[in-house]
């Protein structure tokens, strides 16, 4: 279980990391679509690394098929929490409406491909570093881990309920209110 912890945590956290890089890259005056309030983390990464990882071997075994399965796995799982964060928070951290190929904001055809080569390309070599690293991890130091990731995401949740706009998870929202 801490392994899986470990594991949506680290892919939260790459996630984030490279929605900046993207930002950055294409000069976007968009921010990196975060979900928690402090923590440095972008959850649908680590849903869909989870989701493309319980994948049995079969629809797995080569880059081909890790690509399509994994594509279409990471992309369903983007869309359903697309769907949940509308229909229970009312907020939306990402818009594909402008993009061609897209399916009612939540997903498109090339951020789809984008998962599609990262899943069949990045997460067999990722994969294989990460597991031996985060195996190691103390239990002690995972219980805190889940401490601070439990309490931010509450206050997070909460506070995405009340406002209804994912700027509130800003620190300079926060000062503000």
């Amino acid at each position: 279980m801490s392994l899986m912890l470990w594991t949506f945590w680290t892919y939260s956290f790459f996630g984030y990391l490279l929605e900046k890089g993207y930002a950055a890259a294409t000069h976007g005056s968009q921010r990196a679509r975060k979900g928690f309030l402090l923590l440095p983390m972008c959850p649908v990464y680590g849903l869909g690394a989870l989701a493309v990882l319980a994948l049995p071997p079969s629809l797995t075994d080569g880059f081909w098929s890790l690509a399509l399965w994994g594509g279409l796995t990471a992309t369903a799982v983007e869309y359903v929490v697309h769907l949940l964060y509308d229909r229970l928070l009312g907020v939306r951290f990402w818009d594909y409406t402008q993009v061609r190929g897209n399916l009612r904001g939540r997903v498109c055809l090339p951020f789809s491909l984008a998962w599609s080569l990262l899943a069949a390309a990045g997460l067999p070599v990722v994969q294989g570093v990460l597991v031996p690293v985060l195996a190691a991890v103390p239990p002690a130091v995972t219980y805190a881990a889940l401490l601070v990731f439990t309490a931010d995401a509450v206050v997070s949740l909460r506070l995405l309920r009340r406002a209804g706009d994912t700027e509130i998870l800003s620190l300079r929202a926060l000062g503000r209110a």
